[in-house]
């Protein structure tokens, strides 16, 4: 009888951790609202001093007054973090309660192979995948896309770009796209596989697809930043930075869109290695930023639009982020920008802020896309995709869908005006 008693017992205790009725603290994403500079302070300190990771802003010293502050919260953090803020009656409110659900809920995968499922494209893929899908699709479509080996990270893992082509113009003008830049934006290198996969399946039928591709070839690079992405999936879902090591501090990496020679390590990053904004020793002094950068300087006479993808906020910025100084052809950019924006809004009912990226969020050097801009790429942006801080860098994957397709008007409609302005009438 006493035995049969202990087994009902643990029977019901097992339900209990399994349906996550009993008491216990997860790791959790926070909004949390400062209302004086005291409480600045305090949250600055908060992100700083305890195991909690900054979503939004990226760096404590942007956090400000009035200004809603997303913060990635550890379950063995909670209890501290939650007793200071309501010591100090700092307003939060939990976005995620429980966000170890929604990484599993991202990481499921029912199969790698891309003709297996119509949903493959609106799931979320390992770094494996990736290079599987990379292979498979080169050989599914050899007429249209070719694979350019264009360097390797740290860790020596290959940085492929697909090459879109049809026809046999040889001089044609180009497109590049970068995506997984910073690790833990995974609705980024999702969207260079649905772009790449709506360009093959529909041109020829879509208009502008086909516009777009008989006018301009098109580079994807789906991860500039394999060794994080892969570190993403199997350490630590949160990690920004690249995967490289310094000599002189035992933090690891760089911020890969801090690391290019534009106003480099200036106001906007950091030169210490621990900060997530790092710098880097110098410009391009990471092997992934010194691969885009050599691609760029050697095909610089042919690629005309520069995109950059990355999450979260929904914002279509361009030059400059790391100066207030307006670019040359701001105006420009500005109209262009301002069209993509309003056709999201027109055909998927959401809000996308636009602006030169200094001026819309904060000032950013050494970003990839000024870097372009000041070689000579006049039409460059940045994408922020999906969503605005509800789901963050946890994006479900039944949102991919959506976010991708907003991004692929907003590229679509940023081309067409670029082959309008520099290509004469065929």
């Amino acid at each position: 009888m006493k035995a049969l008693l202990i087994l009902i017992v643990l029977m019901n205790l097992d339900k209990l951790l399994m349906t996550g009725d009993c008491t216990q603290t997860h790791d959790q994403v926070l909004s949390i609202t400062a209302k004086t500079q005291e409480q600045v302070e305090l949250l600055k300190n908060v992100s700083t001093q305890y195991e909690t990771v900054l979503w939004q802003p990226v760096s404590p010293e942007y956090i400000k007054e009035e200004e809603p502050v997303h913060l990635f919260v550890p379950a063995n953090s909670s209890d501290t973090v939650k007793d200071l803020l309501q010591g100090h009656a700092v307003a939060h409110e939990v976005l995620l309660d429980n966000t170890n659900e929604m990484i599993e809920l991202q990481t499921r995968n029912d199969s790698t192979d891309p003709r297996s499922s119509s949903s493959y494209y609106e799931r979320y893929h390992s770094l494996e995948d990736i290079y599987y899908w990379i292979n498979r699709t080169t050989q599914e479509h050899p007429e249209m896309v070719k694979v350019v080996l264009i360097g390797s990270s740290y860790e020596k893992r290959p940085l492929y770009a697909l090459k879109i082509s049809v026809g046999e113009k040889q001089d044609k003008k180009a497109i590049w796209i970068d995506c997984g830049i910073h690790a833990r934006e995974w609705i980024s290198p999702a969207f260079c596989m649905w772009f790449v996969q709506n360009s093959l399946s529909y041109y020829n039928q879509n208009q502008d697809i086909t516009h777009i591709l008989n006018h301009m070839d098109v580079y994807v690079l789906p991860v500039m930043n394999p060794d994080g992405y892969k570190y993403t999936w199997t350490t630590n879902r949160m990690w920004r930075k690249n995967r490289s090591y310094s000599t002189d501090s035992s933090c690891v990496g760089v911020d890969l869109n801090r690391n290019f020679d534009a106003n480099w390590c200036t106001e906007g990053a950091s030169d210490k290695p621990c900060s997530e904004i790092y710098c880097g020793a110098f410009p391009e002094s990471e092997p992934e930023s010194e691969a885009v950068a050599n691609f760029l300087r050697s095909h610089k006479d042919s690629v005309q639009l520069y995109l950059t993808i990355h999450s979260y906020s929904q914002m279509l910025l361009f030059p400059y982020s790391c100066t207030l100084d307006e670019a040359e052809n701001h105006n420009e950019l500005l109209v262009m920008a301002q069209e993509a924006a309003q056709k999201i809004r027109r055909y998927y009912r959401n809000t996308y802020k636009y602006g030169a990226g200094g001026k819309t969020i904060y000032l950013a050097p050494g970003g990839s896309d000024d870097w372009a801009y000041n070689l000579g790429i006049k039409y460059s942006f940045t994408f922020e995709l999906q969503d605005r801080g509800r789901y963050g860098f946890l994006l479900p994957p039944s949102h991919i869908s959506k976010a991708c397709n907003e991004a692929l008007i907003a590229v679509k409609t940023i081309a067409l005006r670029v082959i309008e302005k520099t290509q004469a009438p065929q």
